[in-house]
């Protein structure tokens, strides 16, 4: 176990720099993104950095497989996620076939995860139902994130830091032979974030997005369902991008706008429009990731009793962020995008 601890981040670390130097090497080549109505950058920037992050999570998580969720139970959604959603980076594809790709791909991951004994069928359904629709929107809300330096990247790195410190320490033996590869993801993440850091050369893309999104819930609900950790304590880890991606939405909904539209609405796109840039707005997220994460795990060890209350005490000071970004925003206008 101490081997796998060493070994499986250091590769996941190497390979993951391998990647990326490859992708700088044929930078020319890759899909970019092209400033337009949701970007916040004045000019093409790469959206590859995804393929490096597999490069060096995928031979990691497999050769340490994590016993708290099968191969077959999250291997073939997550390549069909990200088959989709490099050829949406390359070409663009329509939205109801990404959807139906997100859709499946959630309840295909469900249908693993929801319990087959001691459980009557309305009852499965529902918890098949809820389970899939948390993963779909992990996904996207995870996509919808990678829209400034650093962000994504960053909430990658401290998320799964996060959920390995945690299975490490868990009481469960299935969660504990996961953490590994859970830190394997975190380390896959940190050459990415040479490059995606401000200011970025590289973006993760749909293709590390999505993907990593989809990651993040499916593992986080396994351990749950396992008793590996409470409920509140993965929303608690990924609660930045939970809260600005949900609120984001429900408020786009409530305008009565379209949906499947660019946009530049999200609080941290929001921040960057307001002048703090891209290092400012890295600064304020990450300080939130890092502050949510760490309560998270102090809390699951010290006083797991407690978790639902720091959990909505932090909604009340993420929402407090929130709400002196929107107060600022509506007394400015026309603000040059950040460069």
């Amino acid at each position: 176990m101490t081997d796998a601890l060493l070994v499986a981040p250091l590769l996941a670390f190497a390979l993951s720099a391998i990647g990326i130097g490859l992708l700088r090497v044929a930078a020319r080549a890759l899909p970019r993104d092209v400033p337009n109505a949701r970007s916040l950058h004045a000019f093409p920037i790469p959206r590859a950095g995804g393929y490096a992050l597999w490069l060096g999570f995928l031979p990691a998580v497999l050769a340490f497989a994590p016993p708290l969720l099968s191969v077959a139970a999250w291997l073939p959604p997550f390549v069909a996620l990200a088959v989709v959603s490099g050829w949406d980076d390359a070409k663009q594809v329509g939205v109801a076939t990404r959807l139906s790709v997100h859709g499946a791909a959630a309840l295909w991951a469900a249908g693993f995860l929801v319990p087959g004994n001691g459980i009557d069928m309305p009852q499965a359904l529902f918890a098949l139902a809820c389970i899939a629709l948390l993963i779909a929107w992990s996904s996207n809300l995870y996509n919808f994130m990678d829209g400034t330096d650093g962000l994504a990247g960053t909430m990658g790195a401290i998320g799964f830091t996060a959920y390995g410190i945690a299975a490490l320490t868990s009481s469960d033996d299935v969660a504990v032979r996961s953490a590994p590869a859970l830190f394997a993801l975190a380390a896959a993440m940190l050459p990415f974030l040479a490059v995606n850091k401000p200011r970025a050369t590289m973006f993760l893309g749909d293709v590390g997005a999505v993907p990593l999104g989809f990651l993040a819930a499916t593992f986080g609900v396994a351990a749950v369902l396992r008793n590996a950790w409470p409920a509140w304590f993965p929303a608690l880890v990924f609660l930045p991008f939970i809260a600005d991606a949900t609120l984001t939405l429900a408020l786009r909904i409530a305008r009565r706008e379209r949906l499947w539209e660019g946009h530049r609405s999200h609080y941290y796109q929001r921040l960057a429009l307001l002048g703090a840039g891209h290092r400012g707005t890295l600064a304020v997220y990450a300080s939130l990731m890092g502050a949510t994460a760490l309560a998270a795990v102090v809390c699951r060890r010290v006083a797991s009793h407690a978790g639902w209350w720091v959990l909505a005490s932090s909604c009340i000071v993420v929402l407090l962020v929130f709400a002196r970004i929107d107060y600022h925003w509506r007394k400015k206008t026309g603000i040059p995008s950040p460069r």
